[in-house]
């Protein structure tokens, strides 16, 4: 892929209200704090708060030099309005529910998200088009969606095209039809788990793909310096094993002077084939911190002492690529 990519991106998710509200106000200030601390990637979708989430990171971009950074958005969902009322609780938004998600895989349906995404985006174009979240229509999306966002390639609407989703084994069979300049996997290269590492990413290797690493703190079970039973784990309770590992990771991290969201935000970047590792980030405060994780590099011996203890694997990871 000819883009260059932050190596930290902003995930513009919960600035469309992920979970709590987020005043404009706020969401307009982590963006440019962001901006503040170097970060040029910046990815959204429609599904993010029922398209606040490009209207609010379109409207904190306005002004800026074009060229100077890269603009990814999604496609798959379309946006019906809708006046039901009430607010967006089927995908834990805290906005009101104006819309309601309709799956489209259609080449019209491709086409019209993208439309719809520039338009809310309010910029002059979008730099990468992921297919969202696929698994559960892989034949649909070979078949129709893929050929759309590779038409739209073809007709410099868009610079690059991908797919991101959590299964793994699903971007695996989408990257071997050769298609994809990059794919974004949420939560399955992470220093807790690596299953990215068993098919996908020799796929990647295979087929010349990027992949930037999403969900690199597992939905907050690694954010948190000392993880405990209210940490949240794929979106809900962290059972016990994973917790248990979790505060093992953070026990070597702190024998070697580190902490486990600093740990957990670089190790997905010691892989050659990873090109930036996306955070949602919600506040000012929230970017600062990210921005100084990864500026601060752990202790080699670090990675040495999490193999050794077998909780990440052997040679996994290119050193040379440490941060």
């Amino acid at each position: 892929m000819a883009l260059t990519l932050s190596r930290l991106g902003f995930g513009a998710a919960p600035i469309a209200g992920l979970y709590t509200a987020v005043d404009p106000d706020t969401a307009a200030a982590a963006v440019d704090a962001a901006w503040d601390a170097g970060i040029r990637y910046f990815d959204t979708a429609p599904h993010y708060g029922l398209g606040v989430s490009e209207r609010r990171l379109g409207a904190a971009l306005t002004g800026r030099d074009r060229d100077a950074y890269v603009v990814s958005t999604k496609a798959g969902r379309l946006l019906v309005p809708d006046d039901g009322g009430g607010t967006d609780d089927e995908a834990s938004f805290a906005v009101p529910a104006t819309h309601r998600r309709v799956w489209d895989l259609s080449r019209d349906g491709i086409r019209r998200s993208f439309d719809d995404s520039l338009a809310r985006l309010g910029l002059d174009r979008i730099d990468v088009l992921y297919l969202h979240d696929p698994e559960e229509r892989l034949d649909e999306a070979l078949a129709t969606a893929l050929p759309a966002l590779a038409e739209l390639r073809s007709e410099g609407a868009v610079r690059a095209v991908g797919a991101g989703s959590k299964d793994a084994a699903a971007l695996a069979r989408l990257v071997r039809t050769g298609g994809l300049d990059v794919v974004m996997v949420a939560g399955r290269y992470t220093l807790l788990e690596q299953p990215a590492l068993d098919d996908l990413f020799p796929a990647c290797a295979a087929a010349g793909t990027d992949v930037v690493a999403a969900g690199v703190f597992n939905s907050g079970l690694l954010a948190a310096q000392d993880p405990d039973p209210g940490s949240t784990y794929e979106y809900g309770a962290v059972p016990p094993a994973v917790l248990a590992r979790a505060r093992a990771l953070a026990a070597v991290c702190a024998e070697h002077g580190a902490v486990l969201p600093q740990a957990a935000l670089q190790f997905p970047l010691r892989h050659p084939l990873v090109r930036s590792a996306v955070v949602g980030m919600r506040s000012p405060d929230e970017v600062r911190r990210n921005a100084a994780w990864l500026s601060s590099p752990v202790a080699p011996e670090l990675w040495a002492a999490l193999e050794k203890r077998g909780l990440i694997p052997a040679g996994g990871a290119s050193a040379a690529a440490a941060p």
